[in-house]
């Protein structure tokens, strides 16, 4: 079974999105915060995670870069959420793998996971 890390501070997302992949058979680990991102992924050892842009202190794009420059997380594959795009293309593309942008389709989420699993 595929494991997926999402972080988000809002807890309607976390839930909504559970509620969506684990019925098509993802094992699903939600955190609405997190300090250290890569003792976290180290820990948990998911093969995907959905990771929220803005977060509460810093932004998802930092933690997005620590993940992809530690040789035991670069392979893990790291999806934005946000309903932000403008501001993630001004910042800089801090190694993730794919975005889906905030408001999403259920289709839409679910063919991207399924394309980086």
């Amino acid at each position: 079974m595929k494991h997926i890390l999402i972080v988000d501070d809002h807890e309607d997302i976390l839930e909504l999105i559970r509620d969506i992949l684990e019925p098509e058979g993802y094992r699903v680990t939600t955190l609405s915060a997190v300090d250290d991102i890569l003792k976290t992924v180290r820990d948990l050892s998911p093969d995907l995670v959905l990771l929220d842009f803005l977060l509460p202190g810093i932004n998802g794009g930092e933690f997005c870069a620590q993940l992809k420059k530690d040789p035991l997380t670069s392979h893990t594959p790291v999806i934005f959420l946000s309903a932000h795009s403008r501001v993630l293309d001004s910042l800089g593309h801090y190694g993730y793998d794919d975005f889906i942008a905030k408001p999403f389709a259920i289709d839409q989420l679910l063919q991207t996971v399924k394309k980086h699993i």
